[in-house]
């Protein structure tokens, strides 16, 4: 919005005689304001002076032809001017709302947080702004990263982000990963488990390219003997799905397991190896562009919210 369009509405919206008093001290002309207003000279005169008795004291000295600021006038002037400009930044405002029913919100996520977060968190943001269109791509840890970092993601949801100078970690959680298995699985009633407890049972393994892979490869590699794997996918859901049928062991931090653990269909047994610890949510932004209206709404948002869950899913 130009400030000459802004400042015709702050007039529109503004009381008749402060804003023929605004432009007769500028044209110093009862004459010359009528005409720039389109206003007969009358109606201009008459709103000089009802505003000169209704504040009792006179605005203008009247210098031959001219009109020229009183005291009290400069004063008042810069209150209407003040008010122009308190005016243009609330215009400002009211365009940037309207601007974000029509915006664009690209996300690109890892599985776990579009399993049950992440649509928590595009469907409070759509009530507040239905017409937002968002696009989410579900990936791989890296690919998301990959994606914000190419500009093609606004807002990428990750763990373990690459260290880049193209990318800013803007909220990160640490979760620790553990052992997914059925309530009548031999180790479910078991504390204090590590991996090497669990690699005496079949397992269901995140595929490379996962998080998840990369600290249970480090905490695999202190671990003596052969692995006996059961079955390797890239698809958390599906891992939780062997889980529940087969009676293996799946591992994934809470988020995204969280209905089967509510219902009771698998547990969630915490795992003492140092690499399975703080596996690390993170929000990640481009370094190098600024968000865009829309994305930066949804970014806060999503940095509110999560504060929010993300403690009480822990617990």
């Amino acid at each position: 919005m130009s400030r000459a369009k802004g400042n015709d509405k702050a007039r529109n919206l503004y009381a008749p005689a402060m804003r023929y008093f605004a432009v007769v001290a500028e044209l110093g002309s009862i004459r010359a304001a009528s005409r720039q207003l389109n206003i007969a000279s009358s109606a201009v005169n008459r709103q000089i002076l009802w505003l000169e008795e209704a504040l009792s004291i006179q605005l203008f000295e009247r210098v031959g032809r001219r009109l020229r600021l009183a005291q009290a006038g400069e004063i008042l002037l810069a209150h209407v001017k003040r008010t122009y400009s308190d005016f243009d930044a609330t215009m400002s405002e009211l365009d940037a709302l309207q601007g974000l029913r029509r915006g664009t919100v690209s996300i690109a996520t890892v599985e776990s947080m579009a399993e049950t977060l992440l649509p928590v968190l595009v469907s409070s943001f759509r009530k507040q702004f239905p017409g937002i269109h968002v696009a989410v791509t579900v990936t791989n840890s890296i690919e998301a990263a990959r994606l914000v970092e190419a500009g093609e993601a606004d807002v990428g949801f990750t763990f373990d982000p690459p260290v880049t100078p193209s990318l800013t970690v803007a909220y990160h959680h640490d979760l620790p990963i553990g052992a997914l298995m059925a309530p009548d699985h031999p180790l479910a009633k078991e504390n204090g488990l590590s991996l090497s407890d669990c690699v005496r049972f079949p397992l269901a393994l995140p595929a490379r390219g996962l998080s998840l892979r990369v600290r249970i490869d480090a905490a695999m590699a202190q671990i003596p003997g052969n692995l006996r794997t059961f079955v390797e996918a890239n698809s958390l859901r599906f891992m939780r799905a062997l889980a529940r049928d087969e009676n293996v062991i799946g591992f994934q931090t809470l988020i995204g397991c969280e209905e089967d653990l509510d219902s009771g269909r698998l547990v969630f047994k915490n795992l003492a190896d140092l690499p399975l610890q703080n596996d690390r949510l993170s929000i990640v932004t481009s370094s190098r562009r600024a968000l865009a209206l829309s994305p930066g709404m949804f970014f806060n948002h999503a940095v509110i919210t999560l504060k929010d869950k993300l403690p009480t899913i822990a617990a």
